[in-house]
């Protein structure tokens, strides 16, 4: 009797197939030695014919921060590899990113130190620092690449919060709307193909896309963070952003990290209120996330691959534990098989690199 005769698609002992759903193809298939899975896996060629999930350098949107008053780039320690931008840098790396085909950057301001406040200002100032990099990389650039600009506030408070504060130190969501209104039409008139509202405010995309309309920027895209949880996993970004968080925790309107079906009811209603495009963030973490939101959504689904999942790999790779690229590899490859149709990730660039160069994918 061969030992590996069980080996095949085996009644489950419960009277059904092992595999639910797999009828067809088990009418289709015999058990082993007839079948050898294993003869698409070599060679590497035969392996790249048959992948089900391709990483392609189309799929990614890289991060760009860009901070006032410096006149050079500035390393981020918490993110090895990246770097605050001055505007002229940016724009060089805009034009590399766009030479290896990345079709899309999402850029992050940084004010000058004093220039932070309790309404975050700065963040819808004509001349802020948001703005100028915006019309800088636009006017070198074009259309080649995609704008996307975050829009958020946390960046531009002296409390480090995603929304104005009331008396009491909470986050005052429908007051903090009005102030994502104005910053929305600011970088659309800046250049801004993408607004991409991040606070996780209740009612945010309604808002953005009433006052873009208003203002003649019907054809300005949303990108809403409709799925936005209180990660841990952000701490890296936080250093790059200068950012300090004052008393009151942001689990107060960023989703619970426990919960998945809320997810569906926060896109379905960025969806209804007018979002082109739907994100996930966290990425890893939240791969079944991605996959529900994906499997439902009528509009496209990113994912983030945030600062803590990019910043984890980079230092298990300078200890020599893992093999940096091909990790990060898999685990963007990972995102997009859950079901993200682009990925924002700060591995675009050495990503690019790595597949212009011909490495091999898997």
């Amino acid at each position: 009797m061969n030992p590996h005769a069980g080996r095949g698609l085996q009644d489950g002992g419960g009277g059904g197939d092992k595999w639910p759903g797999e009828a067809g193809f088990r009418a289709g298939r015999r058990a082993f030695p007839a079948t050898r899975m294993r003869r698409l896996r070599t060679p590497a060629a035969m392996r790249e014919l048959v992948a089900e999930t391709r990483l392609e350098v189309s799929d990614l949107v890289a991060p760009l921060f860009v901070r006032d008053g410096i006149d050079s780039p500035a390393e981020i320690g918490s993110m090895p590899g990246y770097v605050q931008h001055t505007v002229d840098s940016a724009v060089a790396e805009c034009k590399h990113l766009a030479s290896l085909a990345v079709p899309a950057v999402i850029v992050f301001g940084v004010p000058a130190s004093g220039r932070k406040d309790p309404e975050g200002t700065t963040a819808f100032d004509p001349e802020g620092i948001t703005q100028r990099a915006i019309g800088a990389v636009r006017e070198a650039l074009g259309e080649s690449l995609v704008v996307m600009a975050d829009l958020c506030i946390d960046e531009y408070t002296d409390h480090g919060h995603c929304g104005v504060l009331d008396p009491s130190g909470t986050v005052d969501n429908d007051a903090t709307l009005e102030i994502y209104a104005k910053v929305a039409v600011s970088q659309a008139r800046s250049g801004a193909h993408v607004v991409a509202p991040s606070g996780m405010m209740d009612g945010q995309v309604r808002a953005v896309r009433e006052a873009l309309d208003a203002a003649g920027f019907a054809m300005t895209a949303i990108l809403s963070y409709a799925a936005k949880y209180a990660s841990a996993l952000y701490g890296p970004f936080r250093d790059a952003v200068d950012v300090t968080i004052a008393p009151g925790a942001r689990r107060g309107y960023q989703q619970d990290w426990r919960n998945a079906r809320e997810a569906l009811a926060e896109v379905a209603l960025d969806v209804a209120e007018g979002a082109d495009l739907v994100m996930v963030k966290p990425a890893l973490a939240y791969l079944d996330v991605i996959d529900r939101v994906a499997s439902r959504s009528a509009v496209p689904v990113g994912a983030y691959h945030v600062s803590g999942e990019y910043a984890m790999v980079k230092a298990a790779a300078e200890q020599g534990w893992i093999d940096g690229p091909a990790v990060m590899m898999e685990h963007l490859t990972a995102i997009k098989r859950a079901g993200a149709r682009f990925v924002v990730t700060y591995a675009a660039r050495e990503v690019a690199e790595f597949l212009a160069a011909g490495h091999p994918r898997g």
